[in-house]
């Protein structure tokens, strides 16, 4: 079972890999049918309307994985864009700090903050002058979250890394 939301798909999609005699030699007896792999197996995954759109997306973007070289460029994709933006960070920990443990790094979000909350506005104002969006970090946490799902290439992690490396020397 994997959460696949904004990395293959939508959000809400959902991927299961599920192997059949497990299901059938380990299936729960009190759960409603709608909650049970069987249910699903046995109608060849037609228990319900198929969400027919986010199916059509997630064969689009497996299709353009596969096309530039599977998981395994994916990966060393996500691996590239997260050494850039962390680097970043440490090279001007000055002006920017993780408030995550390097232990507990996230590829996909790497979270950031500045000095001030004014500043974390005036930050995100500029980077959406030259392009950059949805740089606002989670409205219960506040801060700056860079989302770099797989759709988001090494090039854009790059503008991100020279608009922070230009905004930390304007405003350090």
């Amino acid at each position: 079972y994997a959460g696949a939301q904004k990395n293959i798909g939508p959000s809400g999609v959902v991927v299961v890999l599920v192997n059949k005699e497990f299901v059938e030699k380990n299936e729960r007896k009190d759960l409603p049918k709608t909650l049970k792999y069987s249910t699903y197996i046995k109608a060849n995954s037609l228990f319900n309307t198929p969400p027919t759109f986010a199916i059509y997306m997630v064969r689009n973007v497996l299709a353009w994985m596969k096309s530039i070289g599977g998981l395994d460029q994916v990966a060393k994709n996500n691996e590239e864009k997260g050494a850039l933006l962390y680097g970043a960070l440490e090279k001007m920990s000055d002006f920017y700090r993780s408030p995550v443990e390097k232990d507990s790094r996230s590829y996909m979000n790497v979270v950031f903050r500045l000095p001030s909350g004014e500043l974390e506005e005036k930050f995100i104002s500029e980077a959406k002058k030259n392009g950059m969006v949805g740089l606002k970090g989670h409205r219960s946490v506040g801060g700056i979250r860079a989302s770099t799902y797989n759709a988001v290439s090494v090039e854009n992690v790059k503008t991100l890394v020279s608009f922070m490396e230009s905004f930390a020397k304007a405003n350090g």
